[in-house]
């Protein structure tokens, strides 16, 4: 990705960074053969961003050539909505509190450099201003009212009102900005268009290891796309891809869905997307799927406190148990005995209205069906492990054992086991899943949908090898390509009155 920081006057900037041009406004504004193509972040600094000025133009045209802007001109023309600054207020309000609960008076202006300031008690709130606003120098003004803090406005800061005295930190934040930029490869060349992939480094079991991602950045860059690793601490950089991947373990109630729900405001192809998220993550919803689409499954019954002594009567036991939002045999268990059914439901329902009790339905392994675009993957047999139920069996003091990983050519998946999971993928959404099925000879039972599944080196992958890679990349390829024919060549021109047609911002 080729980095443009643009400014009025090249000589009062003494930015020298390695991967970054300084580039005067008249000069991107009247020279745009010398930035042809895609895969440009534009870094706008100019002095002002009022309506048809030269900022305002700088935006405008790098997003009509193809380029990222920052800020763009839909950013521009939402920071000055009134309403959109009550509806943030009121989403930061405890971090507003604690961050500004030393300040003495009535009211408190607080600048933000690449998402800094200089006191870092104020460095949350700041990041979390750029995270939802990407502008390199943003201003905020906050007004205590009924002893409550509350944010007043929003306005870009034009280069030449930064004060003297901030100059050298501003200098600093922009320097540990672009040197924060991780980048998979060093690459010679810009790529048409730029996919971020998002990971836990710290998660214990991620959905795929460092040599799925590098089979998955070889595949992208056949096909031109630049791959980047990036983690939770980079949300705001969100506006620099064209789609975003996420290969660690998703939930409502976390930050997987805030960066998928972001990136898709933001006009990038992502997967998983947050709708998939909301209805694969919750196997309440999923269950009342299955049952309304007529697709076969264990019998379930979702319980409450009101019906949970029917559970044992009605399917016997064992029976199986799970937790709403429970992922990869986490928050599931065997109930063996009625005694213990009650026990176990009594904990489930301290902390959820709902639980899931499934029938239990005993093989010696699992299908896996992968299913992207609506269209079978790969297909795998994931086995008990040896003496237990679950293809995982986790140890009291927090080991794990699994069973064999098979993968299996499509062709030879039985054909009802193929029939079901397709069709129950496709009940949740077009993008990518993992089907768990349980077969006899003749019938197929869909445990559940797992929008995030694995895809790890020498498992998922043993059958198609690289060309799995290729399939997925396809698939981001034609979605981004469509997502640029269909959108505008560039923002909409923000009205001179400043009304705003923003969305409600990130709940975090």
């Amino acid at each position: 990705m080729k980095i443009l920081v643009v400014v009025d006057d090249r000589a009062e900037w003494p930015l020298r960074f390695r991967g970054v041009e300084l580039v005067e406004a008249r000069e991107y504004l009247t020279q745009a053969a010398s930035w042809p193509g895609r895969g440009v972040t534009v870094f706008n600094l100019c002095s002002s961003y009022r309506y048809q000025g030269m900022g305002w133009y700088v935006s405008l045209l790098a997003a009509a050539r193809g380029h990222r802007p920052i800020p763009s001109v839909a950013t521009l023309r939402d920071i000055r909505s009134r309403a959109l600054v009550r509806t943030l207020s009121e989403d930061m309000e405890q971090l507003v509190q604690k961050s500004l609960a030393p300040i003495r008076g009535d009211s408190f202006v607080l600048s933000v450099y690449f998402g800094k300031n200089l006191a870092e008690r104020h460095g949350r709130l700041a990041r979390r201003l750029y995270d939802l606003f990407q502008v390199p120098f943003l201003r905020a003004k906050f007004e205590r009212r009924k002893d409550r803090w509350a944010l007043a406005s929003l306005q870009p800061i034009s280069a030449e009102t930064i004060p003297a005295n901030h100059r050298g930190f501003v200098l600093a934040a922009a320097r540990d900005y672009f040197a924060g930029r991780r980048f998979s490869v060093r690459r010679k060349t810009t790529p048409r268009y730029e996919l971020a992939v998002l990971v836990d480094p710290e998660e214990e079991s991620p959905p795929s290891d460092d040599r799925a991602l590098a089979r998955l950045r070889k595949a992208a860059a056949e096909v031109d796309i630049g791959t980047t690793i990036i983690t939770k601490d980079d949300y705001g950089r969100l506006a620099e891809y064209d789609a975003l991947f996420i290969r660690t373990t998703t939930g409502v109630d976390h930050y997987t869905y805030d960066f998928a729900r972001r990136a898709e405001s933001l006009g990038l192809v992502v997967i998983d997307d947050p709708a998939s998220i909301v209805r694969a993550t919750n196997k309440v919803f999923l269950a009342e799927l299955l049952e309304r689409h007529g697709v076969a499954h264990p019998r379930t019954l979702l319980v409450s406190k009101a019906n949970a002594g029917r559970v044992g009567e009605t399917l016997g036991v064992p029976c199986v148990l799970k937790q709403p939002d429970s992922a990869f045999s986490l928050g599931v268990s065997r109930a063996e005995t009625r005694e213990e059914l009650a026990s176990r439901l009594d904990e489930l329902l301290a902390s959820s209205e709902l639980v899931i009790a499934q029938e239990f339905v005993s093989t010696d392994f699992d299908w896996r069906i992968g299913v992207l675009d609506r269209q079978p993957l790969y297909a795998c047999r994931y086995h008990m492990a040896k003496g237990h139920w679950q293809i995982v069996q986790r140890s009291a003091d927090g080991r794990e054992r699994y069973g064999k990983v098979q993968a299996v050519p499509l062709d030879e998946v039985p054909p009802h086991v193929m029939r079901a999971a397709v069709r129950a993928a496709n009940l949740i959404g077009d993008s990518l899943y993992g089907v768990d099925v349980k077969a006899s000879d003749t019938k197929a039972w869909v445990i559940e949908v797992n929008d995030n599944p694995n895809l790890e080196a020498g498992y998922e992958d043993t059958c198609l090898g690289p060309e799995l890679y290729r399939r997925l990349v396809a698939v981001f390829l034609e979605r981004i390509v469509a997502q640029k024919r269909e959108r505008a060549p560039g923002d909409a021109p923000a009205p001179p009155d400043g009304t705003s047609s923003a969305g409600t911002p990130s709940p975090r």
